[in-house]
């Protein structure tokens, strides 16, 4: 009977997590291993024939090559605009001001917005016929084109969704640096004022360094999110006009449901994954270390 309770006792907890773990077998591993067959199967082919040749064909494939730099910048900009908007309302927020929880809600409003609805929402304003976008500008600037075309222009096609994704993204960047300056002790920026420290100088040797782990790590975690993204670009342009703001998502998803080049998605999704998990690197680590 004690024996029986050990064994109970050691092994309880691996049935509690056994439904979990299926789960992930099913929706992720499981299909893992089937995109990674795919991509090392000939075009067209079935059973256990392997070839590399998919992968080859990504380096010489000028679209995917194209879409790998769309993606990096796409991501670079995003992280960039996160951080400044984001850093620029935790500051803010993070000040005793009459309504502070309400502006706070208010502030988390794009991040409980789906990417589809906030796709559709930027592709309508930014309509040149029925948008309000156009008539806006107009009110300033009355020579302003009435029907100037924004998601079908070659230069402004890209700059409207890198806009729209800061937009619907800061608020996650915006949380993280929040929480962190709540854990800065009131009483450093009290002893800087005291030394006659100006609020440049304590939020260059305070507030940054207090913020350096958080950071790296909301960004770290928001790169992988943007590397991902897909829904956004998809409602507000498709990847077009041409490839001009085609990313890696998109185009994995394009090839594989609309060219029905199976081997070939399978093959740039493995890839995409590879570069995901080597951004997610910094996370890993950081989050390793804190524990």
């Amino acid at each position: 009977m004690r024996s029986g309770h050990a064994w109970h006792d050691r092994h309880i907890g691996y049935l509690f997590v056994l439904p979990a773990t299926l789960m992930l077998v099913v929706v992720l591993i499981f299909p893992a291993f089937i995109t990674l067959k795919a991509s090392v199967t000939p075009q067209g082919g079935a059973g256990w024939h392997f070839t590399l040749a998919h992968y080859q064909k990504t380096l010489h494939d000028p679209v995917l090559l194209q879409t790998f730099k769309n993606t990096f910048a796409f991501v670079a900009w995003s992280l960039v605009g996160h951080f400044i908007l984001g850093l620029s309302l935790a500051l803010a927020l993070n000040q005793a001001l009459p309504g502070q929880t309400f502006f706070r809600l208010v502030a988390l409003i794009p991040w409980t917005i789906p990417d589809v609805v906030a796709g559709i929402f930027f592709r309508w304003v930014l309509n040149p016929i029925h948008g309000a976008m156009n008539p806006l500008i107009r009110m300033v600037f009355p020579s302003f084109p009435a029907e100037f075309t924004w998601l079908s222009n070659p230069t402004l096609a890209f700059p409207s969704v890198i806009i729209a994704n800061v937009w619907r993204g800061y608020p996650l960047v915006m949380v993280m640096l929040l929480a962190g300056l709540m854990a800065i002790p009131r009483e450093l920026y009290e002893a800087a004022a005291v030394d006659g420290a100006g609020r440049l100088r304590r939020f260059f040797h305070i507030t940054l360094p207090g913020l350096s782990t958080i950071i790296t790590i909301a960004l770290a975690l928001d790169m992988v999110w943007e590397f991902r993204r897909f829904a956004l670009v998809v409602a507000m342009t498709g990847g077009g006009p041409g490839t001009l703001t085609e990313v890696l998502s998109t185009l994995v998803y394009k090839t594989y449901f609309q060219f029905f080049t199976f081997e070939y998605a399978s093959a740039m999704a493995i890839l995409m994954s590879a570069v995901l998990f080597v951004l997610s690197l910094p996370y890993i680590i950081l989050v390793g270390r804190e524990r």
